[in-house]
Order: structure tokens, then C-alpha cells, then sequence
């Protein structure tokens, strides 16, 4: 059964409790797919636009950190758009209590191992305090509704994860996220970013689809707004769970595609004929849509690579904002009964995946379940000689402290699984006094598509593990970024040729041997 509230703990992260799985789940069947074809390695899109790959060998930028963000009202923005694609221009919508600010556009990437370069910047442009914002009815939906202060023309643009850096004349700075998106991912690797669940532990203005502004989960928003600002520096999430891993998959040279689930769900072009999408480290909150594209995608051939844990956990909708369609992300959770869609169309009602009225586990696309939070244990390799853990040095048994958490997922035996699953890691532990296990799991899909899942919501962090690059990394050292290191970049390069089943050896089903023994 699925916890009557979710809290927020003492690291900020806004997480559940343990979850008690029902039984009873259901069985999973494995689809027919066809094969992706190749792509022949190019800087250039046929219209023109600049691929990843024209960046690999320009100068980075090693002043794109923020250095001081001062009070919240001092300067904060976002844009009118989650993505565009190159030459698409955006409206950035910015409020300061500076006389001016200045905007830098930095686009993120291993440049050397300078992470980043700045694409463009603009001018000194006037600063203006913006009214406090709105709160909408009984969804209680915070929204900032600002005016557009700069339009911005991307031009030039190349494909690719950028940090807008805000710079009020007082010295503040804050981050505003943007995807500039790919359109053709054939042959590619597709970064899937994750703004949605973003969005939905944004608690700029008051609340999140967590807390409402009293604190309490009952005074939650029950759908939040993409217009409106992120909390903190502007892009904890993105910083946290992503960023690493762009860094990495830049620095390895494989072709790479950007897009965010938003754009997933309204569009799978990308998807078609992508050798790998990888979602990253925290990817929690999916609409049907989404889902069907990237399972499409998978059946057709395409390896899934789950970097995270709590993985397509929350069913939700998109619905329109201000100004635009798909500005504002809807998720009822426990309070589902009172969804408008709920006794009409239950297979859009905003709950999680697992649960009535139309219950369809995660499990099924990722082959592992999420159980539960928190969570605090070293991650405990079993089948050492996996093609996974090639060069890593490791043995069966070894262990990477700190590596499993905040939450986790495992193999739970009675959920619906895509077929034969190889647990390549199994790691004992303790949430909230129960004793249970995470698991990496790998299989493939009858299209040869390979499928991995971490099991663990820090195996992005773990990239940067002992560095402070991200502030924290849970007391993980430098051993554990090598072996994640190693471990991440064998898995990108194995699904960056298409389908693993044809490059690496098949999974071993041990299931029932794990759990039976």
C-alpha cells in the first residue's frame, strides 16, 4: 500500500517514507521490436544546426559557477519554455532588486575539464522587483505570471544542456535551466532530462506538489507551474542528478542527442532510431505519454539506461499555463479520488503508476520496483565478471560505501517484469527498521534492446564522488567515482553501438537464485 503523506527530511531532498508493495501485481510480457539503423558520426544537422559534437574540441569557460546568490528577492528568472531547439527563440522572464542584470548563457560539457563555455551574454538590461506571485484556487498552483524582461535568440546555438547565469549588478547571480533540444536522435544517444520532477519539488513561491506554504503535505499544490522560478540557486536538481553525467558522456565523444520528458511526451521523434536514452538521476514523475514512447522506443531496438532510482514512479498530466500549452504538471497522489479525471478517464488519473484506478507498475519498463526512503548502504557488487564491470577491478562481494540512496529500487518478486532480469548488484539494507535489498538489474528486450537500472538514486552523484563539485557527496570517495566512473562509461559506449544483444553478452536470469538463497 502506497504512505497516506510524504514528508520532507532534514537533506532537503522532500522524499516518502517506506512503501509497503502490494502483492498481486500482475505478470509482464516482452514485445517484438525491429533494429535501429546507424549514423554516421556528423557536427552538423542536414538544416544546418550544430551537432554536440562540434563542441568537443572548442574552449571552455571556467568562470560559469554562481558566487553569490544573496536573498531570494535579489534576482531570479526563468524562461517561457522548458526547451528549444536551436535558433527557437525564448522569453526570460526576470524579477531583481538590482538597478541591472546581465544574462550569460553557459552551455555544459567536458570542454577540456572545464564543464562548461559560454555560448553567449548579453547586455546590461534594466532591473525591476516583480509582484509577489498568485495562488490558484483549489489546485493551489503557484504562479509568478511575470512579464517577459529579454527575449533571446539562439541562433548559433548548438544542441545541448545550458545554465542561464542571472547577474545582478549588486554581484547575486542564480541559474536558470534550458534544454536546447535535438530533433533527430538516429543513431544517437538520447539524454533525457527530467524538468518535470523538477518542477515538482519546486518550492519556489510557498509550494510543491510536497508541501504547501504552511509546511503541511495537506496544503499541497496539487499541479505546480513551470512559470515561475526554481528555489535555491535555480538548478539544484539539474546540478545534482544530470549535470555529471553530461560532463561524462561529452568527455567519452559518443553522439549525443538532448531532450527533456516534456518533450517526449508530446513528440517522439527523437526517440526514433536513437541507439540509447538514458535517463538520469532522478526522473520520478512521467505522463502516459511519455511512458509509451520511451517502452515504443525500447521495443524498437533502443537500450534504456536508468541512472536513478524511483524511476516513472508518478503518473501526472500536462496541462496549459499563462501562455502556453504544457506549463503546468498535475499530480494528485493520495488525494486522487478528486482528480477530474478520476470515475472518467482513469488511465490519466494523477497518482502512482502502481496503484488503482489503473494500475501499471514501473517494473515493466525498468525490470526493478521502487521501495522505499531513506536510505543509507554501500552497494554490493555480485556478478563481478558482468561486461558491465569491466576494468573496474572489482570482485563479487566488494562494497562502495554510501553508494545506495537516498532511495532505492529492487527486484520484487510478484510485480510485472519485462522478461529475464540479471541482478548484477545486491545490496543489503535498512529503511525505517525493515530489512530489504537494492538491486542493478540488467536484461534485453526481444528487440535486443538492453535495459540497466541502478537500483540507487546516487549513482549520478557518485560520478563526483569525493570532489565537491555538487557540495555533497554522502561521505563516497574517490574509489566509488572510479568504479562508477568506469562502470557508467562501459555502459554508454556498449549502448551507444545500438543494440546491446548484439555487443554484449545476454543476461544471466538469476532471480530466484538471489532471492532463494
Amino acid at each position: 500500500m502506497a504512505p497516506a503523506h510524504d514528508t520532507t527530511p532534514s537533506d532537503g531532498l522532500g522524499r516518502r517514507r517506506f512503501l509497503i508493495l502490494s502483492a498481486g501485481l500482475g505478470l509482464g510480457t516482452a514485445a517484438a521490436c525491429t533494429t535501429a539503423p546507424p549514423h554516421p558520426r556528423s557536427t552538423t544537422a542536414p538544416d544546418g544546426r550544430l551537432r554536440p559534437e562540434a563542441e568537443q574540441d572548442a574552449p571552455g569557460t571556467a568562470d560559469w559557477r554562481l558566487a553569490s546568490t544573496g536573498p531570494p528577492d535579489a534576482v531570479a528568472g526563468y524562461t517561457d519554455r522548458v526547451s528549444v531547439t536551436p535558433g527557437e527563440p525564448f522569453g526570460l522572464h526576470v524579477s531583481t532588486t538590482a538597478a541591472a542584470f546581465r544574462v550569460s548563457a553557459f552551455r555544459v560539457g567536458w570542454y577540456g575539464g572545464k564543464q562548461a563555455r559560454r555560448i553567449w551574454a548579453s547586455g546590461r538590461v534594466p532591473g525591476r522587483a516583480r509582484p509577489a506571485p498568485r495562488l490558484l484556487g483549489a489546485t493551489r498552483t503557484v504562479r509568478a505570471d511575470w512579464p517577459v524582461t529579454l527575449p533571446v535568440d539562439t541562433s548559433g546555438w548548438p544542441e545541448g544542456a545550458y545554465l542561464l547565469r542571472l547577474e545582478a549588478d549588486t554581484g547575486h547571480q542564480r541559474y536558470v535551466p534550458l534544454i536546447v533540444r535535438s530533433t533527430d536522435g538516429t543513431g544517437r544517444t538520447v539524454l533525457l532530462h527530467a524538468p518535470a520532477t523538477w518542477q515538482a519539488y519546486n518550492r519556489w513561491g510557498g509550494s510543491s506538489l510536497y508541501n504547501g506554504v504552511s509546511g503541511a503535505y495537506a496544503t499541497r499544490s496539487l499541479a505546480v507551474s513551470f512559470d515561475r522560478p526554481y528555489d535555491g540557486e535555480g538548478a539544484e536538481k539539474f546540478q545534482v542528478y544530470e549535470w555529471a553525467l553530461v560532463v561524462l558522456a561529452e568527455r567519452l565523444g559518443i553522439p549525443l542527442a538532448y531532450t527533456t520528458g516534456v518533450d517526449v511526451h508530446r513528440d517522439p521523434a527523437v526517440l526514433r532510431g536513437a541507439h540509447a536514452v538514458v535517463c538520469l538521476g532522478h526522473d520520478e514523475y512521467w505522463t502516459p505519454e511519455q511512458r509509451a514512447h520511451v517502452t515504443a522506443a525500447r521495443d524498437a531496438g533502443t537500450n534504456i539506461a536508468f541512472l536513478g532510482a524511483n524511476t516513472c514512479f508518478r503518473r501526472i498530466r500536462l496541462e496549459a499555463g499563462e501562455g502556453a500549452d504544457d506549463r503546468t504538471v498535475v499530480c494528485y497522489k493520495t488525494a486522487y479520488r478528486a482528480d477530474p479525471c478520476y470515475g472518467s478517464r482513469p488511465a490519466l488519473v494523477t497518482t502512482d503508476y502502481r496503484l488503482p484506478p489503473a494500475a501499471d507498475p514501473e517494473s515493466s519498463l525498468t525490470g526493478v520496483l521502487y521501495e522505499g526512503y531513506p536510505v543509507d548502504a554501500p552497494y554490493i557488487v555480485r556478478a563481478a565478471d558482468h561486461w558491465l564491470y569491466e576494468g573496474t577491478g572489482v570482485r563479487s562481494g566488494d562494497a562502495f560505501a554510501h553508494l545506495v540512496g537516498v532511495e532505492y529500487d529492487r527486484i520484487t518478486p510478484g510485480a510485472p517484469t519485462p522478461g529475464p532480469l540479471e541482478i548484477v548488484a545486491h545490496s543489503p539494507l535498512v529503511c525505517d527498521g525493515r530489512p530489504s535489498h537494492s538491486d542493478s538489474a540488467y536484461y534485453t528486450a526481444s528487440s535486443g534492446a538492453g535495459v540497466f537500472a541502478t537500483g540507487t538514486m546516487r549513482w549520478v552523484e557518485g560520478l563526483v564522488a569525493g570532489t565537491g563539485m555538487c557540495g555533497r557527496d554522502h561521505g563516497m570517495d574517490t574509489r566509488t567515482r572510479a568504479f562508477v566512473t568506469r562502470t557508467t562509461e562501459n555502459l554508454l559506449r556498449t549502448f551507444a553501438k545500438g543494440p546491446a544483444a548484439r555487443h554484449a553478452p545476454p543476461p544471466r536470469a538469476n532471480v530466484r537464485t538471489v532471492y532463494e538463497t
